[in-house]
């Protein structure tokens, strides 16, 4: 149910730079999730369809570029994506590792008119 408040997140920011743009109507929003996000692309297309209703973002098509996992070992410093759900280093199978990608969600750009 979070996808709710970040859909209605989306609206304000895309509304307000199209206001700042002078915009008539929004016609694209480009978002970037990453796998590690929690947000599932398909409730969010279902209430941003809701919550655009009657606003310049109705019949908007939202486009979502997805963004794999990626892991930095802290021991030899090699970004990668792992490969299973162990994540060790390809490189030294160190198993200390952060994530460096793959938690992101926001707007990357918006198509107006």
């Amino acid at each position: 149910m979070h996808e709710l408040g970040i859909t209605e997140n989306i609206m304000d920011i895309a509304l307000d730079k199209a206001k700042e743009a002078q915009a008539s109507k929004i016609s694209r929003i480009n978002l970037v999730v990453g796998e590690l996000s929690g947000f599932v692309s398909d409730c969010i297309e279902f209430y941003f369809e809701f919550l655009s209703k009657d606003t310049i973002a109705q019949g908007a098509k939202l486009y979502f570029e997805p963004v794999p996992l990626q892991l930095r070992c802290r021991s030899c410093s090699m970004v990668f994506h792992p490969q299973d759900t162990l994540w060790s280093c390809p490189e030294c199978q160190s198993q200390s590792v952060e994530i460096v990608g793959g938690r992101e969600l926001y707007i990357e750009s918006l198509e107006v008119e």
